[in-house]
């Protein structure tokens, strides 16, 4: 035995503090080796989908189903198989629905119901402890649950108490509550650990739910998106970022994020752009899905007129972000952007834009507010709007909790399990070696350039740290939204701007960098993987590693395969969101990892909660097999696994520290 750390011991001894507690926990801990690995859960670029990210994760990308079908094909039909699942997925609204619809006396339904409902769970906590599905109870009605989940209704005598014991909850009026608790059951140990690659926010409605959600659960982790990093940097301050949050929720005409989840006040800017562009027709500033020619035509005056107000506030803020841009640029020479300086390349007198050398007509050319003399100047009004919003962002109780919950359960890059998660790439040169990339004089590449970021990340909302090192960071956020070795953009450029304001699509083109390029050969991902300390499990055959990420949506209309490098990596952005629908063919992908392998799933368009509600509907998914296992991947496999081995090789030193008498037992507790 190795030489034991006796204050260790002491400290553990305060936990355990006798031989047969300390036994007992090392019989715990053994057991719970042996159990199937927990299943998990990968999602990425969300993007504010909020009712089609809950139904994902309430039907547990269709495994909810699948395990309704296996437990009750031949004996259920369709219909009630599927009435059945969607009573999981929402138990008060279908309840609600049920019982308003009825006026006969549902104790029957209920009991029926519920004993189904126990079947389920007892199906999805099977691979549990005792003690980790106690945990996911609701402790009014815990032991009773756990009397039903563990109580085999196999013989007479057994099947009789069962019945019992749903007959009595049906009787004394319990029965509603307990159908959703147990629901609430299903869901939690559907899904053992929640994976979240990027992008919660932008383009979606509904960002704040889906972080008022997340508040609600335990295992779950993010790694950062462009879209996460931006909202983390108006949260800290950042006018840019700021700007840049605005443009992007009137392009995608969704205020309610931030209107009604975070309480920004827009009224300043709808009073500015009111104002500064009433001569305007802004025509280039349209919603994005309101952009065509014809969408005119089918329009009632007041929402043509909310429209061209919405296009108004986008011009205008549009404007006032590429000036808050080029400060920036200036600012910070060691960013090394120098393709966004936009303002000074317009000549107002042609009315053209000068882009790599080639004058381009201008399709807008009112600009009221720029003094082309002095083009990245706000003026006096621009001022008071930008000193307002920067108020109410900072102010946000609620933004900044959620940004506090980014930071709490959110990094960079994360390792679990042999894979490796980040959102979008790596930045490499052209013959696939780890690029460096100063940050504060320092060259970084590969894991420490990720350590590093999110180092310079949080001390934007560190107190302790010196103002201006925090300011500095705080303008980072911008950064690691556009420039061109940051990890979440790795790309040459942004041209915003351009696709805006010129037609030709050349001028729109932005080049991708060379992780984007060499992704596809499993060399170069070896290369990443090694470099990041990633290992394989050890399970026979030594198993395998992944990459895993986001960002880039994968075009499966076009018969793109997410699935990179001979298995090695995983692209899972599919196009959350509705705007991505047309060019993606499909609605997102969702990657699930249980103790048999992996299985990709690709989703369809999710309609509305409403109509799953009140008709059943379900997304409709179809599953890839990706990679499946000689033997059951168990706890003692994974990363956990290894903790729980240490956790065992400590008290397993406890128990000889006390047969020695090494340390005191404490027999009373």
């Amino acid at each position: 035995m190795d030489t034991p750390d006796m204050r260790l011991l002491w400290l553990l001894s305060q936990t355990f503090p006798n031989s047969e507690s300390a036994s007992t926990e090392i019989i715990n801990l053994e057991a719970i080796l042996s159990l199937p690995k927990g299943t998990e859960h990968f999602v990425a670029d969300i993007h504010g989908e909020h009712e089609a990210f809950l139904h994902i994760l309430r039907n547990a990308s269709g495994n909810i189903k699948r395990k309704v079908n296996d437990l009750f094909e031949g004996s259920l039909p369709k219909e009630e198989m599927r009435d059945l699942c969607t009573l999981i997925y929402y138990p008060e609204k279908r309840l609600e629905m049920i019982e308003e619809s009825t006026d006969e006396d549902i104790s029957d339904f209920y009991a029926r119901t519920l004993l189904q409902l126990i079947q389920v769970c007892r199906s999805v906590s099977s691979k549990y402890t005792r003690s980790k599905v106690r945990k996911a109870l609701p402790s009014q009605f815990a032991y009773i649950i756990e009397e039903l989940l563990h109580e085999s209704p196999s013989d007479e005598d057994k099947e009789a108490y069962v019945r019992r014991i749903v007959e009595t909850i049906v009787q004394t009026g319990q029965a509603r509550n307990f159908i959703v608790a147990i629901c609430n059951v299903i869901h939690k140990l559907s899904i053992d650990q929640l994976h979240i690659l990027g992008d919660i926010f932008d383009r979606g409605p509904g960002a704040h739910i889906i972080m008022d959600y997340l508040l609600t659960r335990q295992n779950f982790d993010i790694q950062w998106g462009n879209h996460d990093a931006l909202w983390m940097g108006a949260a800290a301050g950042c006018d840019a970022c700021i700007a840049i949050v605005l443009r992007l929720s009137l392009r995608f005409a969704n205020m309610a994020t931030l209107e009604e989840g975070y309480g920004i006040n827009l009224l300043p800017l709808a009073t500015f752009a009111m104002e500064t562009y009433a001569d305007d027709p802004c025509e280039r500033f349209l919603p994005i899905e309101q952009n065509r020619p014809d969408d005119k035509t089918t329009k009632q005056p007041n929402d043509l007129k909310r429209l061209r107000l919405i296009a108004q506030m986008h011009k205008a803020i549009s404007v006032i972000q590429f000036k808050l841009e080029g400060r920036l640029v200036r600012q910070h020479p060691e960013w090394n952007i120098d393709r966004r300086g936009t303002l000074e390349n317009i000549n107002p007198k042609s009315g053209t834009y000068r882009f790599d050398g080639r004058d381009y007509p201008l399709l807008d050319t009112l600009f009221p507010t720029i003094d082309f003399a002095d083009p990245y100047r706000l003026t006096a009004e621009e001022e008071d709007l930008m000193k307002r919003l920067h108020h109410s962002f900072r102010i946000s109780e609620k933004l900044q909790k959620h940004i506090r919950c980014l930071f709490s359960h959110g990094s960079m890059y994360n390792i679990c399990n042999s894979n490796l998660l980040f959102h979008a790439s790596v930045p490499l040169n052209a013959d696939g070696s780890l690029r460096q990339v100063t940050i504060d004089g320092k060259a970084y590449q590969g894991r420490e350039l990720m350590q590093q970021i999110e180092i310079k990340m949080r001390v934007a909302f560190q107190h302790d740290t010196p103002h201006e090192q925090r300011l500095q960071a705080r303008d980072f956020f911008w950064y690691l939204w556009c420039g061109p070795d940051s990890p979440l953009f790795d790309k040459s450029r942004m041209t915003t701007f351009e696709r805006y304001f010129l037609a030709n699509p050349a001028t729109h083109h932005e080049e991708k960098g060379a992780y984007y390029q060499l992704r596809e050969d499993p060399a170069v991902c070896t290369r990443i993987l090694d470099s990041f300390g990633v290992s394989s499990l050890p399970i026979e055959g030594g198993g395998s590693r992944h990459i895993i990420n986001g960002h880039v949506p994968v075009h499966a209309s076009q018969g793109e395969n997410p699935i990179k490098a001979d298995g090695m990596l995983m692209v899972i952005d599919g196009g959350f969101a509705k705007a991505y629908h047309h060019t993606t063919g499909i609605a997102g992908y969702t990657l699930v990892y249980h103790s048999r392998g992996f299985q990709l799933i690709q989703h369809e368009p999710f309609t509305s909660t409403q109509e799953a509600v009140a008709k059943g509907t379900d997304i409709k998914s179809s599953t890839q097999i990706v990679e499946m296992m000689g033997r059951r991947i168990r706890v003692r496999d994974t990363d956990k696994g290894r903790q729980l081995e240490e956790q065992i090789k400590e008290l397993r030193q406890l128990l000889h520290a006390y047969r020695h008498g090494l340390i005191k037992e404490n027999a009373k507790r």
